[in-house]
């Protein structure tokens, strides 16, 4: 016999106060991202009241008079609570939190040209790298920093990649408009660009014996915590911490 599923109707937030503390509440609760059209239809908002909401809190943890050891992160999607990265060596030691997760170099130039030419096939990754970037697209999946987002119309239908919420999470920044300017990519993105439609799909049209460079395996960590990545961005030790 199956469960009927049970719906329990909540009473209405009255006053604005408890809406921001209702929202507040779930976030802590939470411990992830959460979706403002999810929050939203918990407390009987809409999405647009949720991020009018949730920019409102982020503004108030933020204020330098107010005593908060937490932030809130608002994504075009999503927001998050987490902690601010000045603590992080205390919350490591407090929780015993080992260091590491660090990005390769590989990953990190495959991170790169996705983030500034998104969306983008695998073979236009390669082409701009010059070398086979499967490894690294794969781990950089495995990690939650990109995802496929449908195929591209042409012969073959390769996957698309974009990054993700948490590649803006890790890297300290709300949207991508805040990438830094570099004019590498662009050169590099607009050669391959000019390339013929064959040339750009080879991974899908190569022969049997092609047999491109590969990656070496992930084991040269480029930054630690403090250090650059990318230009004028944040480490991923941060989003360790954050997400605690």
């Amino acid at each position: 016999m199956e469960d009927k599923k049970t719906t329990v109707t909540l009473e209405p937030l009255a006053t604005e106060q408890e809406r921001f503390q209702a929202v507040e509440a779930i976030l802590f609760a939470a411990g992830h991202p959460m979706r403002y059209e999810k929050i939203a239809e918990a407390l009987g908002l809409t999405a647009k009241e949720v991020k009018s909401i949730t920019r409102q809190l982020a503004e108030h943890l933020e204020h330098a008079d107010t005593i908060h050891g937490i932030q809130l992160l608002c994504f075009p999607t999503t927001c998050q609570l987490a902690t601010k990265e000045q603590y992080a060596p205390y919350i490591r030691e407090a929780l015993d939190i080992r260091r590491g997760g660090n990005l390769s170099a590989s990953s990190m130039e495959v991170l790169a040209v996705v983030a500034y030419n998104q969306p983008v096939t695998r073979s236009f990754v390669d082409l701009v790298r010059g070398v086979d970037s499967s490894y690294a697209v794969n781990s950089l999946l495995d990690k939650g920093l990109i995802e496929a987002a449908g195929r591209l119309d042409a012969p073959g239908r390769p996957m698309l990649y974009v990054t993700t919420d948490k590649f803006l999470r890790v890297f300290g920044i709300h949207s991508l408009d805040e990438l830094p300017e570099t004019e590498a990519l662009s050169v590099a993105a607009s050669q391959v660009e000019e390339a013929s439609t064959e040339e750009a799909i080879k991974e899908e049209a190569a022969p049997a014996d092609y047999a491109p460079a590969k990656d070496s395996e992930e084991t040269d960590v480029i930054y630690e915590a403090g250090v650059e990545a990318l230009p004028a961005s944040q480490n991923e030790n941060s989003d360790r911490t954050e997400e605690l």
